[in-house]
Parts: structure tokens; sequence; C-alpha cells
């Protein structure tokens, strides 16, 4: 069994330190722009992973093996495909929330909205589009496609408590 040096193992701790993120070094603004190449990448990445599935498309009708042209090859392993659109589905949504959140404020946001929003519905109908009606329940996708941003919402309501909170406790503390 080979041996791990100390001096080996604190340089790979330091490497991979070194590309950690640190308040100290490292200013919000690249911060940002490194969330937006990030999100954006995964946003791309999921996107064609859900109009191009993993296997491709059947390309043509076969009653006696139950698929039709245009549906996705890889639907025919239910429960694999069922796991395969809800991670996709999830890892698409929480990447256009970062997008949009990062991007808030922005000259164009609105557009920048529109676009996400646009791209969303364009994902969900191709999902739609390439999917057999009897491998997925769509309410179930819907769902999952919320959970970021249902997600996102309780906890700034959580922060918000939170914060009224302290300062009615604040408040409460002064006048006793």
């Amino acid at each position: 069994m080979a041996q791990v040096h100390p001096q080996n193992t604190e340089r790979s701790i330091s490497w991979f330190k070194r590309f950690q993120y640190d308040k100290e070094r490292d200013s919000p603004n690249d911060t940002q722009n490194v969330l937006l190449v990030i999100a954006t990448l995964i946003a791309a990445v999921t996107f064609q992973a859900g109009v191009n599935p993993p296997g491709g498309l059947w390309q043509d009708d076969n009653v006696q093996e139950h698929h039709a042209a245009g549906r996705a090859i890889y639907a025919s392993r239910k429960h694999p495909y069922y796991v395969f659109l809800m991670s996709n589905t999830l890892a698409f949504s929480a990447s256009l929330l970062v997008v949009t959140s990062l991007t808030y404020k922005f000259p164009f946001h609105f557009e920048i909205w529109v676009a996400t929003a646009s791209m969303m519905v364009t994902y969900a109908s191709a999902i739609f589009a390439v999917t057999p009606h009897e491998s997925v329940h769509f309410r179930s996708l819907l769902i999952t496609a919320s959970v970021p941003f249902i997600t996102r919402f309780l906890i700034q309501l959580l922060k918000k408590c939170r914060k009224k909170c302290q300062k009615d406790e604040e408040i409460g503390g002064e006048t006793g």
C-alpha cells in the first residue's frame, strides 16, 4: 500500500483552497460573473438534454413495439427516464432562477426575464412533445420545476420573519 506524504496532502489541500470562494479576495462582481457563467452553462446543458434526451428519438411509428415517431427512446425505460427528466428539470429551473436573481435590476432585466420565461415554456413544450404521456405525470414535472422558486421564496420569507422578530425583541427589551 502506497504511503501518502504529508507534503503532497498539504499541496493538494492548498491547491483546492486557492480556488474556493474567499470574501477577502473575491469581489462581488467577480463572484456574480462566475455564478452567471456556471448557471448559464447548466441552463444550456439541461435545456439541450431535455429537448434531445439521451438515446435520441424514435424515427418511426411501431404499434407492436409501442413507440411513436418523435418520442424519446429512453422513455421506454419508464423509471430511469422519470428520474432523468425530474433531475434535469430541477437543474434547469434552479439555473434559470440563479440567472434571473443575479441579473435583477440590471439594464434590460425585463427583457432577460421575458427571454427566461420563454425558454422555460419552450423547454416544457419540448418535454411534452417528446415524452409519451404514460411515462410521466406532467403535474409532477411542473411541481419539480417550481421547487427552486418556492424554496427561494420561503428562504426569503423566513429571513424577513427572523429580522422582524429580532427587531421586536430589541424594541421589547428597551421598553421592559
